[in-house]
């Protein structure tokens, strides 16, 4: 297809629903580091940080949430809660941070790490730097207010990130992350096939992609967890996931 063509379907899509409909495609020339890649990097040595958790031995995933918080997030904070895992949640700004605080407090206190989707899911590619600022700033002035703790990852919408995002997540001490696994849960209701898209896509070291803004998402969450969990995985956070190594502002991870 062509890129004027994929324009003109994008523009048809609602900005939730378009988050995932490039997948990763919209980021395929992207230099990105692998997960093992930031663990190998790091001191020789060096102990992993978080918990008991090393995922340089531990089959390891990491379950993160775009665009909330919403009014699914308590539900879904209660099942993580129960099932002792971490996850983390890259949160937008205006409509879910502004409206839900407590939720985004609750995140942190609990152990999950808390990182932003941006202010407004503005397509970073699209706008001034002068935007791109107030979209990657705005939010982590927000959750830092909330939490006590500024941000320091974020995630693009639609996975739309180029060098001149880059240099200016680098600039306002941010890495950037991207995900291997999607359940395109925008298209669907189905807890059930939200879960089989999951568990078809899971790997070591992946990245899970889910949005508990949409109905059909937090039902599938504890078979996700109890599936994956059989299979020997271990949950943690992308911090988790990249210890000993850290994330480096400016760079792109993705497994």
């Amino acid at each position: 297809m062509r890129a004027g063509g994929r324009r003109l379907r994008l523009s048809a899509l609602t900005s939730a629903a378009a988050c995932l409909a490039l997948a990763l495609s919209g980021c395929a020339e992207v230099d990105t580091t692998a997960p093992s890649t930031a663990r190998a990097e790091a001191a020789h040595g060096a102990s992993a940080h978080f918990g008991s958790v090393d995922c340089r031995e531990a089959k390891c995933i990491a379950l993160t949430f775009d665009a909330g918080p919403s009014e699914n997030s308590a539900r879904l904070l209660d099942i993580l809660k129960e099932k002792k895992v971490p996850a983390t949640f890259f949160l937008l700004g205006k409509r879910h941070i502004e409206k839900y605080p407590e939720l985004v407090k609750r995140m942190a206190a609990e152990g999950h790490e808390v990182a932003s989707h941006t202010w407004d899911h503005k397509i970073l590619t699209r706008i001034s730097d002068a935007q791109i600022r107030a979209e990657l700033k705005r939010p982590d002035d927000a959750i830092e207010r909330l939490t006590g703790h500024k941000p320091t990852l974020m995630r693009p919408p639609q996975g739309r990130t180029d060098a001149n995002v880059h240099k200016i997540a680098k600039q306002l001490g941010l890495a950037e992350v991207l995900w291997s696994v999607t359940a395109k849960d925008y298209t669907t209701n189905d807890s059930a096939l939200i879960t089989k898209r999951v568990l078809d896509q899971a790997s070591r070291d992946g990245i899970i992609l889910l949005h508990d803004i949409y109905q059909g998402t937090v039902p599938a969450v504890p078979g996700i967890i109890d599936a994956l969990k059989q299979r020997g995985y271990v949950f943690v956070t992308v911090p988790q996931l990249l210890a000993p190594g850290k994330a480096e502002p400016g760079k792109v991870y993705r497994p």
